[in-house]
């Protein structure tokens, strides 16, 4: 039965792609009117057509449409729209979002700004990290300048990484073995931190080298009451960028997974933490410690394969716990089942340094069978614009097993028809069949040192 407070809703989906379409379904599921803000580019997309209404916020480019706080905003209030839900990427850590969304009335989907603040600074989440006593690496405060950093960097011993204090994704993140390199790369790092993020501070750790990258789901009341759906192995990554992600992370054992999420779990409750979020941790293999990285303070790309094993729709939780039609979960009534796994359809030329490749789909056809889930937002004859990030689809599978699971991804890349532009599934392919994934031996650094390398000489490269 609908609640009547979601049923008399409506709510703003302010994003495109994929996830837009996700959240337009997953309201008009819970009985609400979805009202969905488009750039021109994308004013005749499958989520322009599912939504109830379109607003179209302005030009292709993102700065005139979907990184406009105000506009979103006015274009939500302006429709009757009672809560606002923004994806992920473009605004959705923005606690300027949150804020307007409280100062108008409007029920922010996810996390209170204050929240937002606390988190989305990595300087300030590694205190609150520490003062949760949640395992850490070594590492700084704000590095003032190459001198500073390479005191710094000499007390922690290296290698030693660099990380940008306003934002992630791998931008200001410089890999640095000696003093020499450390020297040689700091200021573009803060060059890069700045353009990205607005912001050039930056702070050292101590850098893993063999390591796995590992994150938590949770999602919180804002009472302090704060559950998790298990955990996550986005160990397949290109310069940071995730491309594969599974769940659970097999590797763990079961005593080091009991610690890793009552690690997350009491990291988000100390703050009293609203709505879905992540947080995400290093794992050493060898030594099975892991240390907090950072919280990522939204829905993520990779959600769908914690709803796979848990049968959780995580999106229409986020729904209700915003508007008030849900208090929270209950950590006993989450189990998880099998074994996920995501693979991201991105737009791209493997082949040629993996350049983008906007244009149009001539066929789109997907695969399809049990166990097999694609979110996209992607027809035959959609056009995949240039102004924005080129994933275009999320290949989902779920199997009793790894195994089960892995031999199903596989199938269904095979499957997977798309005609008129390039995509990254020639290199899916290639990484699922490769026996160190089939065995679960990889690492963060796998994809570029082992993988990449014999990739490029098959293609002759």
């Amino acid at each position: 039965m609908v609640d009547q407070v979601i049923s008399n809703g409506r709510l703003f989906v302010a994003n495109r792609g994929e996830i837009a379409l996700r959240a337009i379904r997953a309201a008009q599921a819970l009985g609400m009117e979805a009202v969905l803000g488009v750039s021109a580019a994308d004013r005749d997309g499958l989520g322009a057509r599912t939504a109830d209404r379109v607003v179209v916020l302005g030009p292709a480019p993102a700065r005139d449409s979907y990184l406009n706080a105000d506009l979103i905003v006015h274009a939500a209030r302006a429709t009757g729209c009672t809560a606002l839900h923004p994806g992920y990427g473009f605004l959705s850590e923005r606690a300027e979002l949150a804020q307007l969304c409280a100062d108008e009335g409007i029920a922010f989907v996810g996390p209170t700004p204050e929240s937002i603040r606390q988190v989305g600074d990595k300087l300030s989440a590694r205190a609150m990290a520490k003062q949760a006593r949640v395992p850490m690496t070594s590492g700084s405060d704000a590095v003032d300048d190459v001198a500073h950093a390479l005191r710094i960097a000499e007390q922690i011993g290296y290698p030693v990484i660099t990380k940008a204090s306003a934002g992630g994704g791998g931008r200001g993140m410089v890999v640095a073995r000696s003093a020499e390199e450390l020297a040689a790369a700091f200021d573009q790092a803060v060059t890069t931190a700045r353009e990205a993020f607005g912001d050039g501070t930056l702070f050292i750790e101590r850098y893993v080298e063999v390591a796995r990258h590992i994150e938590v789901q949770v999602v919180g009341d804002g009472k302090g009451g704060v559950v998790h759906f298990g955990e996550r192995d986005c160990s397949i990554q290109r310069r940071y960028q995730k491309m594969i992600e599974e769940a659970p992370a097999a590797i763990l054992s079961p005593d080091v997974r009991k610690r890793l999420h009552a690690a997350a779990v009491e990291l988000l409750s100390s703050i009293d933490y609203r709505n879905a979020g992540t947080v995400e941790f290093l794992y050493d293999s060898a030594s099975e410690e892991f240390f907090f990285m950072e919280v990522n303070a939204r829905i993520q790309v990779e959600h769908p394969v914690s709803e796979a094993i848990t049968g959780t729709d995580l999106v229409q939780a986020q729904i209700r716990l915003a508007t008030g039609a849900m208090d929270g979960f209950e950590q006993d009534d989450i189990e998880t089942q099998g074994h996920a796994i995501e693979a991201r359809i991105i737009a791209e030329d493997s082949d040629r340094d993996f350049m983008p490749c906007p244009g149009r789909v001539t066929c789109w056809s997907p695969p399809v069978g049990p166990g097999v889930r694609v979110d996209s937002a992607m027809e035959s004859g959609a056009m995949v614009p240039p102004y924005y990030d080129s994933m275009i689809a999320k290949l989902i599978v779920h199997g009793a097993n790894r195994e089960e699971a892995v031999d199903k991804l596989a199938k269904a890349l095979d499957d997977f028809e798309i005609e008129g532009i390039a995509t990254n599934i020639p290199l899916l392919k290639c990484i699922v069949a490769h026996p160190d994934f089939r065995t679960n031996s990889i690492n963060t650094r796998w994809l570029e040192t082992v993988l990449l390398p014999a990739f490029r000489a098959r293609q002759g490269r």
